[in-house]
């Protein structure tokens, strides 16, 4: 077996020896027996399949093709990083608001425009990839001093509120929808707040077979609604190829879109950073590893058909609350993920969730989205009464949330490229003159 330096600086075999553990706190090195690996395994693969599967509808993505790049992409991260970070790599939020203002995705069917936003992603992917060649060369203090807290957290609730209109658009067809999606959003926060166990961690999910349960009975049962078609579904063989895509590259898409590979960092970054603190474990010496993982994941599923992916903060509460971060537990994960990106029959279902279910939870979704700021700042005590930080977010939240278009020729830069980067200038310059003002 190979081998190769460790986190520690010790040389090690390149793969984890996983010796066996059957109580305790599970690391990284160490499984279950085989059994509990399998179900345990099996456990994760529910906890990421909610967003993993709702965030593909939201942008027009065959949901079979994310799904199984979501698998695919999770088996390379782990090449990649020697089976020694635990992390499912799932569909990524963050593309959402890009691909709906590139493509003018309506919200309900296939994304005709999908290819363009492909194209986008996998430009997302190569310069999350440069980025994590660097990290590897010169560690992430650049970043740290490029995009601090306050600028991260203004970048990401911009994502979310940029997204505000489309998920009250897609729940204001009928009085009937609108009913619905309110009725999904009570059944998200009720799983979250009072369900028990492992059901409390799959309020999306759950939402959306609530949601689904509540329009069948109410649309084809009662006839309130526009019924559910399951011709479709009921025409679809149980195993299949999915349908591939290939990316057109075109350089407006490119520029709005690859700029989330930022958000990626940022996301991957907060997510390792917690999972050393709950092993105990620093795991900063595989950051660069990890990227470069996650960004090559991304290119590949982008090549494909497939959604961007991240590691994913749903799999990171599972593992808090079993205390088993057996990375083997993810190779379990993903092999699932695989086999059902090859029915047609499970795509289908998906495909049949109607407008004002998929409505209900994008309110919830992308308003988390919008609130992970305020998590963001709070963690990291972000001080608002630095004018820096509060004309900064001030801006970026302004522009983002209204949408502030920059036009250049025949390019345009919606509001989130214009909050991202003008966060980021900004920031920077009142910085600067901060600095002056201090000497």
């Amino acid at each position: 077996m190979p081998t190769a330096t460790g986190p520690d600086g010790r040389s090690e075999t390149y793969f984890p020896r996983w010796t066996l553990k059957t109580t305790g706190v599970i690391m990284p090195d160490e499984r279950l027996p085989w059994g509990q690996t399998l179900v345990s395994g099996l456990q994760h693969g529910v906890a990421m399949s909610g967003a993993t599967i709702i965030a593909p509808l939201l942008m027009g993505f065959d949901p079979n093709v994310a799904l199984l790049f979501s698998g695919i992409g999770t088996l390379i991260f782990f090449v990649i990083v020697g089976g020694r970070v635990p992390s499912y790599l799932g569909s990524s939020f963050s593309f959402i608001a890009v691909v709906i203002a590139v493509t003018g995705y309506s919200g309900q069917g296939p994304n005709p425009n999908l290819p363009v936003a492909l194209g986008g992603i996998v430009a997302a992917g190569v310069l999350y990839g440069i980025i994590s060649l660097i990290v590897m060369r010169a560690g992430v203090g650049w970043i740290e001093h490029l995009m601090p807290p306050v600028v991260t957290g203004a970048v990401v609730g911009v994502i979310g509120l940029n997204l505000a209109p489309v998920a009250v658009k897609a729940v204001s067809g009928s009085q009937f929808d609108t009913w619905i999606g309110l009725a999904v959003v009570l059944m998200i926060g009720l799983v979250a707040v009072a369900a028990r166990g492992l059901w409390r961690r799959l309020p999306i999910i759950l939402g959306a077979v609530g949601g689904y349960i509540l329009y069948l009975l109410l649309a084809n049962g009662l006839g309130w609604g526009k019924p559910i078609d399951f011709a479709p579904l009921a025409g679809a063989p149980w195993i299949g190829l999915p349908k591939f895509e290939t990316p057109v590259f075109r350089a407006d898409a490119i520029i709005l879109i690859a700029p989330v590979a930022i958000i990626l960092v940022a996301e991957n970054l907060g997510h390792i950073k917690a999972i050393g603190a709950m092993t105990g474990r620093s795991l900063d010496g595989l950051l660069g590893r990890a990227f470069l993982g996650d960004s090559v994941a991304t290119i590949i599923s982008a090549f494909g058909g497939g959604t961007g992916v991240t590691t994913y903060a749903e799999n990171i509460g599972v593992m808090a609350a079993t205390k088993v971060y057996s990375t083997l537990l993810f190779v379990v994960a993903a092999s699932a993920s695989v086999l059902l990106g090859f029915s047609p029959k499970f795509g289908a279902l998906i495909l049949s969730i109607p407008g004002a279910v998929l409505g209900g939870l994008s309110i919830v979704v992308f308003g988390l989205i919008a609130a992970m700021a305020g998590r963001i700042w709070v963690e990291n005590k972000v001080d608002f009464s630095d004018p820096r930080n509060l004309i900064t977010v001030a801006v970026a939240l302004t522009a983002g949330a209204g949408d502030l278009t920059f036009k250049f020729s025949d390019f345009a830069m919606g509001g989130i490229g214009t909050a991202t980067f003008g966060a980021i200038i900004l920031y920077q310059i009142l910085r600067a003159a901060n600095a002056r003002d201090q000497a």
